[in-house]
């Protein structure tokens, strides 16, 4: 079987998780929306461009492997936004344009926003249509050279060092994994706060053939319905856990 394999690096990323009111959480790796939001971007997608949007989610299963879950930046966030009402029939086309239309009629938002440090996670993915509108090839081409700016959750977060996108041949996502010693050597190289990189945990979807034994399972909403309406579902994800601190913690549990 073939799985596509890249490495999202950046000093800050946010995946998001449930947010509710102001409060805005991140989960500490990246979640299955996240990952093809990613692929989305670098083949150019439009957010309304529903079918290209459902193509990438009934065509590839993700599993994502962490390595690091980085340290949690929580931030206190205000930004002055016109209301609703206020910006209809008023055409603008940046940030810019939108402040500008009411100067004098801006509400503020208090919110708190949680972003992960550092967190080293490598993502693998595979086809699960056949055929997939997109093959791992052109998948990999498109992660080379993006037709959008990537960015890892937010658009304060852009990648800080090459996607490194890389397509093996293995027998499942454990075998996929081993053969990625050398690109998680020269990534440790590049860090800037430098840090062993260990394999804490692996996490997937239902229908994967992970080679792992399951730890525990746990009910994710980050199932795509639709982009342009920004609406998730519900999708179960298991998850093996095999640092030994990381063990250890689940048995004290």
């Amino acid at each position: 079987m073939r799985y596509l394999l890249f490495t999202p690096y950046a000093p800050l990323a946010s995946w998001g998780d449930v947010a509710v009111g102001e409060f805005r959480p991140s989960f500490n790796y990246p979640s299955r929306s996240a990952v093809l939001g990613l692929l989305g971007a670098a083949l150019g997608l439009d957010r309304g461009d529903e079918d290209a949007h459902e193509a990438l989610h009934i065509g590839y299963g993700v599993a994502v492997a962490v390595y690091e879950d980085g340290r949690l930046l929580r931030d206190y966030h205000t930004a002055q936004v016109p209301g609703t009402s206020s910006m209809k029939g008023r055409p603008h086309r940046t940030r810019a344009d939108e402040l500008a239309v009411l100067r004098d009629d801006l509400n503020t938002i208090l919110s708190t926003r949680d972003y992960r440090q550092d967190a080293v996670n490598l993502i693998c993915l595979w086809s699960k249509a056949d055929p997939a509108r997109w093959t791992l090839d052109e998948l990999n081409a498109a992660l080379n050279e993006p037709r959008f700016v990537l960015y890892l959750g937010r658009k304060s977060c852009p990648p800080a060092l090459p996607l490194n996108p890389e397509i093996v041949e293995a027998d499942d996502i454990q075998a996929a994994l081993a053969q990625t010693e050398p690109r998680l050597e020269k990534l440790a190289a590049q860090l800037v706060r430098k840090m062993p990189l260990t394999l804490r945990r692996v996490a997937w979807e239902d229908g994967a053939k992970p080679g792992y034994q399951v730890t525990f399972s746990v009910p994710r909403k980050d199932d795509v319905r639709s982009r342009r309406r920004w609406q998730f579902g519900d999708r179960a994800e298991h998850v093996a856990l095999i640092a030994p601190e990381d063990l250890a913690i689940e048995d004290d549990a």
